[in-house]
């Protein structure tokens, strides 16, 4: 079982910053596929950020060259640094696991708002 704690979020200005973390158990970190999700009011969850085993990262075009989804496997955690912050990317962000299985941390919520 694989557990995962989310540090981060919170109230920021339009153009400002927020860094997430996301700290998963395991001595196999490295080998987990970690992604980071957002869900708005009234919306589907979508995939914000990903990234591989490998490093290899994908991101959702809105957030292209404003989010940069990084990992840490010393320190089983993945970090989503997010700059130039804009209302629309007011959402709950998720921390999502997927290695013999999917698991979820617990939601953050992300305001911008001035």
């Amino acid at each position: 079982q694989v557990y995962v704690v989310v540090a981060g979020g919170g109230l920021v200005q339009p153009g400002g910053s927020l860094r997430l973390s996301c700290s998963a158990s395991g001595t196999r970190f490295s080998e987990y596929y970690m992604g980071w999700y957002r869900q708005a009011p009234g919306k589907e969850r979508e995939l914000v950020a990903a990234i591989t085993s490998s490093g290899r990262v994908n991101y959702e075009p809105s957030i292209l060259d404003r989010f940069t989804i990084s990992r840490d496997n010393a320190r089983n955690t993945v970090y989503l640094q997010m700059d130039n912050l804009k209302p629309d990317d007011t959402a709950v962000y998720y921390c999502n696991v997927q290695w013999r299985g999917n698991v979820w941390g617990q939601g953050t919520q992300v305001t911008v708002s001035s």
